[in-house]
């Protein structure tokens, strides 16, 4: 339990660290930020309940007002704006991701990248893509198409973190908790 929590604790944290990086602002109102490959990573390497326990204290520090996101955002605000859907998809796409890792018999390196495409991507798109059609009022074709500027990073986050994890299987293979 206490290890699973200091596990929980230090990927909320390296969420936060990845929004230190910074942001690159797109017109729709929803940054380019590092932070979703955190969310990746937190599904490939934590698992899927571990990973969207992470994710979930990471966006509970930013409701009480912590400028824990790119560009040193944070508070209730942010949960108004453009980019709510990508946060509220933000703990789901991280369970997929570890949901899948976890089922998969594929080699680590190559499941930890398909969960990442699939969970960290699929799975996060639909929830942004959905969250800016509803507070832009736009179509969700017309905002499919403005998330779509986000893919090319969004893949190349992907290959990392199944690089990253399949790194720290060979490394050190019992911290691997999605394989455990």
């Amino acid at each position: 339990m206490e290890r699973s929590l200091t596990h929980i604790a230090l990927f909320a944290a390296l969420i936060a660290v990845l929004g230190l990086i910074p942001k690159i602002d797109l017109a729709a109102g929803v940054p380019i930020t590092a932070q979703s490959l955190g969310i990746m990573l937190c599904g490939t390497v934590l698992g899927a309940r571990r990973g969207a326990l992470a994710v979930l204290l990471f966006l509970a520090l930013v409701a009480a007002g912590l400028p824990l996101l790119s560009g040193g955002r944070g508070g209730l605000g942010v949960f108004a704006g453009p980019s709510v859907g990508y946060l509220v998809g933000f703990p789901v796409a991280a369970f997929v991701t570890g949901w899948l890792v976890e089922r998969t018999t594929l080699p680590v390196g190559y499941a930890a990248t398909a969960a990442a495409v699939i969970g960290g991507i699929g799975v996060l798109y639909l929830f942004g893509i959905s969250g800016m059609a509803i507070m832009l009022g736009k179509t969700w074709p017309e905002a499919a198409l403005l998330g779509m500027a986000f893919l090319p990073g969004d893949i190349l986050k992907a290959v990392l973190a199944g690089m990253v994890t399949q790194s720290l299987a060979r490394m050190r293979p019992a911290s691997l908790l999605s394989r455990a």
